[in-house]
């Protein structure tokens, strides 16, 4: 099975504070990268623009990525609706030292 790679573009809502939202993020990522199946979890802030911000996972697959969103604390920060999502886009790595189709 091949990983499952993420990029994913989300903004702070407006009236949301920028550093708390930071600082969910900061902490999702902490405790996403001890989930089982999860390879990589950053998250990364704009410098030009911080209201946005772009998380890059690694996953094992589709379950993994699916049973993150059942987490405690994945459901936490949602809940919190800090953020909405711009975009998500799955993707293959197809470099040499990833795997891909060489």
């Amino acid at each position: 099975m091949s990983r499952l790679w993420i990029s994913a573009g989300i903004s702070v809502q407006d009236g949301a504070d920028v550093e708390e939202a930071r600082k969910a993020l900061a902490g999702l990522a902490k405790e996403t990268v001890k989930e089982p199946g999860c390879f990589k979890f950053d998250v990364l802030q704009s410098r030009e623009n911080p209201k946005h911000f772009m998380l890059w996972e690694c996953w094992q697959g589709e379950a993994a990525l699916k049973a993150h969103f059942e987490m405690p604390h994945t459901k936490a920060v949602l809940d919190r609706n800090l953020t909405s999502v711009r975009y998500v886009e799955r993707l293959t790595d197809v470099s040499l030292k990833g795997g891909g189709l060489v």
